[in-house]
């Protein structure tokens, strides 16, 4: 594609992620992203996401039943997937594994401005401590012209912005106060039908 996109995420739908990966330190999660194209053609809307797995991610019959859901649930809203998100079981893998890249194959093929966000676990811990830096402590990842996932510079994170200049400072205010531990994925709601993986309640 010549245009490159830019991604602007909600603030919301960005710490929901995050608190879904701190809920679960010691296993990779997943989850997809909510949006639209908008600004004629040339930008990607992420407003909401949806946590995934945590035990089991790239599983395709509940990954298949998920996407489903999600995509009928959003439908209605004039949303769909935009992109996948993705954490790292270990704190020191930086890389997109195979399972992230063919789940966001997947959603490739049916939305070809779709970007991957792979949490930054060096970045995060950082803020964690310091808790200075706005910018989003996730990687960028978009397809290119060899059609293979590839990261996005240190110069892109212009391509990825957080709607909300203060996201990072009210996600480091949820973590302190065990926010996260409120967050429900699809393994929770696969479980347990009436836990809610829209998670409507987690920002009230």
């Amino acid at each position: 594609m010549g245009i490159e996109l830019t991604y602007e995420i909600h603030q919301n739908a960005y710490i929901k992620l995050i608190l879904h990966a701190s809920k679960h330190k010691t296993t990779a999660v997943n989850g997809v992203l909510i949006g639209r194209v908008s600004g004629d053609d040339n930008a990607v809307e992420i407003v909401e996401s949806v946590p995934l797995f945590h035990s089991q991610i790239g599983v395709l019959p509940p990954l298949e039943i998920a996407l489903i859901m999600i995509e009928e649930y959003y439908c209605d809203k004039s949303l769909s997937i935009v992109g996948y998100f993705h954490a790292n079981e270990r704190f020191d893998d930086s890389e997109l594994g195979t399972v992230a890249k063919n789940i966001a194959d997947h959603i490739y093929r049916y939305f070809p401005q779709a970007a991957v966000l792979l949490l930054d676990n060096k970045k995060f811990e950082t803020l964690s401590k310091e808790g200075k830096d706005r910018s989003p402590v996730m990687q960028l990842y978009t397809k290119d012209a060899s059609r293979s996932w590839k990261l996005v510079g240190s110069d892109g994170s212009s391509r990825l912005k957080i709607k909300e200049p203060s996201a990072n400072v009210v996600l480091l205010d949820y973590i302190s106060s065990g926010k996260w531990k409120d967050t429900i994925d699809f393994d929770d709601h696969l479980d347990d039908i009436s836990k809610d993986w829209v998670n409507t309640e987690l920002f009230n």
